[in-house]
């Protein structure tokens, strides 16, 4: 059985692709594709696929990871490719590798976000940054099904920062004066969103955007903690793969007689 691991993006309008949406969209991707599925045992079987911390909805992504298992060996780009031709635009799929590493789950520790904050000055946004910053408790409500929940939404934050620099991949292009936030934010219980760090800078320092936020996963892996950047999940992976070819080698070489 071979596995694929794939990252896929959530642009424009398809921000607002709740996640059950989403599944249903790739199984019939894969059947459109043609993908030669494993499927689990039991009397509804279902295709082997596995989903890692989605984003919420109405949140724009581009570093979205699930897993597949295939009953057959395909070519992983070749299988990208199909895939992406096979979802409508804005879910695509834009990177896959075969899995020779265990632990994907476990290597998605903290997600880089980016905030545009329209019609919010930048330097109400920096004085409201600061502020979060120097708290030492920063404590949020969120409604929950079992009613309001109050946590503190400090420690989850690695590095919140205002800045000037918008990223080509982060959702709508900016039309207007606008406040920028680029945002670390480690992945803990309970878990910490952007809504959160919101609503912990209008507690902290009364901002209070005058539309909604533009939401935008940049990428998501291991933290490192010195430099506040994440790492690319799937690199363990490609570096197994390059080592593969010069470990058959060598092997080769020490069993050839003298």
């Amino acid at each position: 059985m071979q596995r694929i691991r794939l990252r896929y993006t959530k642009r424009g309008r398809l921000r607002f692709t709740s996640h059950r949406d989403f599944q249903r969209a790739f199984e019939r991707a894969l059947r459109r594709a043609e993908v030669p599925m494993a499927y689990s045992a039991g009397f509804t079987p279902h295709p082997k696929v596995s989903y890692a911390n989605a984003a919420p909805t109405g949140t724009g992504s581009e570093a979205e990871y699930l897993e597949i298992a295939l009953a057959a060996t395909r070519d992983p780009e070749t299988l990208r490719v199909l895939l992406d031709e096979s979802l409508p635009d804005g879910l695509d799929i834009v990177d896959a590798v075969e899995v020779r590493t265990s632990g994907l789950a476990d290597r998605l520790t903290a997600s880089v976000w980016e905030l545009r904050l329209d019609g919010v000055d930048p330097a109400d946004a920096r004085r409201a940054v600061e502020a979060f910053n120097a708290a030492g408790t920063v404590e949020v409500q969120r409604l929950t099904k079992n009613g309001m929940r109050t946590f503190d939404a400090r420690p989850a934050v690695a590095k919140l920062e205002s800045t000037e620099t918008h990223s080509a991949q982060a959702d709508r292009p900016i039309d207007q004066p606008c406040a920028i936030l680029r945002l670390v934010v480690r992945h803990v219980t309970p878990a910490v969103r952007p809504d959160d760090v919101l609503s912990g800078l209008r507690a902290v320092a009364d901002l209070a955007p005058p539309v909604p936020v533009a939401v935008t996963r940049l990428a998501q892996g291991l933290l490192d903690e010195e430099t506040g950047t994440v790492t690319d999940p799937l690199a363990p992976d490609r570096e197994a793969a390059a080592t593969e070819p010069h470990m058959a080698g060598a092997t080769a070489a020490a069993k050839a007689p003298a």
